[in-house]
């Protein structure tokens, strides 16, 4: 080993144990995601708490991270081994089960329903107990070309045209509607409509981009659809509902709209990049996609028609009108060596200044009331996201158990199975019953 070698290693393991004291050392160990806007506002949160008046020495929050590669197994296998590395650890709405076992339900702060509301917080419940603080928000939004629909809403004479096609692929005769007024059956005939295989005037090739890979995130997407049905994962019993005509209804749409060429023939291999690649082409009219898409697919400087793209919720259903939701959170290690120094601070981070804060500072969290009215003018895009969440946000029953990211699993293998032809409809839903019998149980 040469002279530059043995410095680089001395250095190396200086670096090491600095770092490795600094976490001993510190009073209250937080872990967070790493990288992206979820670091930059915990960090932020974690400064301002930090500078607080009241915060004492042994209160004082450092933060660690963990890579993105591999974290939630990681997370798991840490815990279950009883780690006291961090006082309080990342936790998301569907593995809060897996951790719940090594964890300790916390307190929020009494105003913290006022700041989130009641939907958001349960994105952080296990069993009737609240086990994080919400801090990003996931939720989807319905976007629209304002010039297309706008110029059908205008033109009479494409009215019959519309109406039409519901005749035709619905059986019954239907007017075109602003899209904040759609039922799931009004975006389905205005997606074909503006398919150039089904219409041949459309001005673009497609009405709408569907994501149908075999992924689990894009079962969270299409479960919007079956919710406003009125479907669900179980009932109060436990039992499983999937087989149920809340399911098969928009199961059967989606593969309508594939066989009809209203969404790329590709769409059994898309997710998040390839649906807003499809969208910022400029010849798709409408797509329901993830509230994360928005500053790509409305950044003038960078996609096609931005000027035109607008958001509404998703449609209504016999139910109503439903967006899955889903978060990231803190909660509290039950090997934690500062249990109280944490939870002083998780209940600081549910209050409405410390929300603010984390708005402020790229966070995403879901508002409600003041906290939203104090970051609307720098923050526009939470205010839908804080508004869809709050009166249409919805967790399945087991969204959130150990199990929850195998059921989405089995879902996706099944379902794109149906929507690619190689299961039945029948045979789609009974291997989901079979398998979510055994995950849920």
């Amino acid at each position: 080993m040469n002279g530059t070698q043995r410095f680089r290693k001395l250095a190396a393991g200086v670096a090491i144990a600095t770092a490795l004291a600094g976490y001993a050392h510190a009073e209250v160990t937080v872990l967070g995601w790493p990288g992206g806007p979820e670091e930059t506002a915990l960090r932020a949160a974690a400064q301002a708490y930090n500078a607080l008046p009241d915060t004492a020495a042994d209160e004082q929050v450092s933060l660690l991270f963990f890579n993105r590669d591999g974290f939630f197994d990681k997370l798991q296998a840490d815990m279950a081994a009883g780690t006291d590395a961090f006082d309080a650890n990342l936790l998301a709405t569907y593995s809060i089960g897996r951790y719940a076992p090594f964890m300790e339900p916390i307190e929020l702060d009494p105003g913290a329903a006022d700041v989130f509301g009641d939907t958001v917080l349960e994105t952080m419940q296990f069993e009737g107990e609240q086990y994080g603080v919400p801090l990003d928000l996931s939720a989807h939004f319905m976007y629209y070309r304002t010039d297309l629909i706008d110029a059908l809403l205008e033109d009479e004479s494409a009215h019959a045209r519309y109406s039409a096609i519901a005749e035709e692929y619905l059986g019954q005769a239907m007017a075109p509607k602003h899209p904040d007024d759609w039922t799931w059956d009004d975006y389905v005939v205005t997606s074909l409509y503006f398919t150039q295989a089904v219409n041949r005037d459309s001005p673009v090739r497609y009405g709408t981009v569907l994501q149908m890979q075999n992924l689990l995130f894009n079962m969270m997407v299409f479960h919007s659809y079956p919710r406003a049905y009125g479907a669900d994962w179980m009932d109060a019993d436990g039992t499983i509902t999937v087989d149920s005509d809340a399911y098969r209804l928009p199961l059967e749409r989606y593969k309508m709209l594939l066989d009809a060429g209203a969404t790329p023939r590709d769409s059994l291999s898309y997710e998040f990049p390839e649906a807003n690649a499809a969208y910022n082409s400029g010849q798709v009219a409408v797509m329901l996609q993830w509230n994360g898409a928005a500053g790509e697919l409305m950044d003038p400087d960078n996609a096609m028609h931005a000027e035109n793209v607008a958001v509404v919720a998703p449609p209504a259903g016999p139910e109503g009108r439903f967006t899955h939701i889903h978060g990231l959170g803190l909660g509290l290690n039950e090997n934690a060596r500062n249990p109280e120094g944490a939870r002083k601070f998780l209940e600081w981070l549910s209050t409405e200044d410390a929300a603010v804060i984390y708005a402020r500072n790229s966070g995403a969290p879901g508002l409600t009331g003041n906290a939203l009215a104090r970051v609307a003018d720098d923050r526009p895009d939470l205010v839908q996201l804080g508004e869809f969440a709050s009166s249409y946000g919805f967790v399945m029953n087991g969204g959130t158990s150990a199990s929850a990211l195998s059921v989405y699993e089995a879902q996706a293998q099944a379902f794109t199975g149906y929507w690619a032809g190689t299961q039945t409809l029948d045979e789609a839903l009974r291997n989901v019953e079979r398998a979510m019998a055994d995950l849920l149980e």
